[in-house]
C-alpha cells in the first residue's frame, strides 16, 4: 500500500507489473551521507562557507545522489547561489592583495610545475580509460558493500594507477596556452585518484557500519548495519600529506546532552 503508486508508474513504463516479475532496479553508490545547516543565503555557521546540493540539508544530507539531488545542485548553483553570495561579498573589506607577496610566487610555481607535468604526458594511453579503471576498482571495492579484504586491495590497485598515469597517460589538446579540456580532465583524474585512495582508507578505519558506510563485518544476522558507538563516536579529519604518503588522521569526540546516539529501526 505504502508504495502502490510507485508499481503502477513502474508498469506504465517496462509493461512488466513488479508484483509479478522482478522489478529491473540498479543499486546506485551512496559515498556520502549528512549534510550541513545553512541560512537563506546558502551560508554555513562557517562565515563564507556556502553548500549548495543535498549537502545543504542538515538532517539527511547528501544521501541522495539520484535525479533529486541532480535537480538541486542546478537549481542552487544556477538559480540561488549568484543571487546570494553577493551580500557576504559585499561585507568583505580585505584592502588590497599585492601580487609580490611569497604566497603568491610559490603557488604560481606549484601550480605551474603540475601544470607542465601533465602537458607533459605524451604517453599512449587515453586519461578516461583510467578514469573508468578507478570508478570499476572504487564501484568493486568502496561501493554500497565494503569489506576489509576489498579495501585492502584498493589500497593497492589505486597507487599502481596512479603510477600507471604518471608513466602511460596522454595528454593532447596543444599544452596550456589553449583552452584545452583534456589538460583539465587530466587534473580531475589526478584529485580524483587521491580522493578515492582516502575514502578507503577511512572506509578501512571506519571497523563499523553506520549510514552510507556499510562493511559487511558488522552486520546482524537480517543485514542491518551495527555501530560501534564505544569506538567511533567521534568527527574524522584526513590531513593530505603529500602525493604517495599516508594521509594523518585526526578526531574529535562526538558529544550528545540531550538526544542520545540509538538505532533506527523500520520494524
Amino acid at each position: 500500500d505504502r508504495y502502490g503508486n510507485l508499481f503502477d508508474m513502474y508498469e506504465r513504463i517496462t509493461g512488466e507489473s513488479p508484483y509479478e516479475v522482478p522489478m529491473r532496479i540498479y543499486p546506485a553508490v551512496h559515498y556520502t551521507m549528512g549534510g550541513l545547516w545553512v541560512d537563506y543565503n546558502l551560508m554555513s555557521t562557517v562565515p563564507g562557507l556556502h553548500v549548495l546540493g543535498e549537502a545543504n540539508f542538515s538532517d539527511h544530507g547528501a544521501n541522495r545522489l539520484g535525479a533529486s539531488a541532480l535537480m538541486q545542485g542546478l537549481a542552487d548553483g544556477y538559480f540561488v547561489i549568484p543571487y546570494t553570495i553577493g551580500h557576504y561579498l559585499a561585507t568583505q573589506h580585505t584592502g588590497e592583495v599585492s601580487p609580490d607577496h611569497p604566497a603568491f610566487a610559490e603557488t604560481e610555481a606549484q601550480v605551474r610545475q603540475r601544470i607542465d607535468r601533465l602537458v607533459g604526458l605524451q604517453g599512449s594511453v587515453p586519461v578516461d580509460e583510467f578514469h573508468r579503471r578507478l570508478g570499476r576498482i572504487m564501484w568493486e571495492y568502496c561501493g554500497m558493500a565494503r569489506n576489509a579484504q576489498g579495501l585492502q586491495r584498493a589500497l593497492q590497485e589505486i597507487p599502481a594507477l596512479r603510477e600507471e598515469f604518471w608513466a602511460q597517460a596522454r595528454v593532447p589538446g596543444g599544452g596550456a596556452s589553449v583552452l584545452n579540456p583534456w589538460l583539465e580532465k587530466a587534473g580531475r583524474v589526478v584529485d580524483f585518484l587521491e580522493f578515492a585512495e582516502v575514502m578507503c582508507h577511512d572506509a578501512l578505519y571506519r571497523d563499523e557500519s553506520c549510514g552510507g558506510h556499510f562493511r559487511e563485518e558488522h552486520q546482524t544476522e537480517e543485514g542491518e548495519a551495527v555501530r560501534r558507538d564505544d569506538v567511533f563516536a567521534h568527527g574524522a579529519v584526513w590531513e593530505y600529506q603529500g602525493e604517495g604518503q599516508r594521509p594523518a588522521l585526526h578526531t574529535e569526540p562526538l558529544h550528545f546532552e540531550h538526544v542520545m546516539l540509538t538505532t533506527r529501526s523500520y520494524k
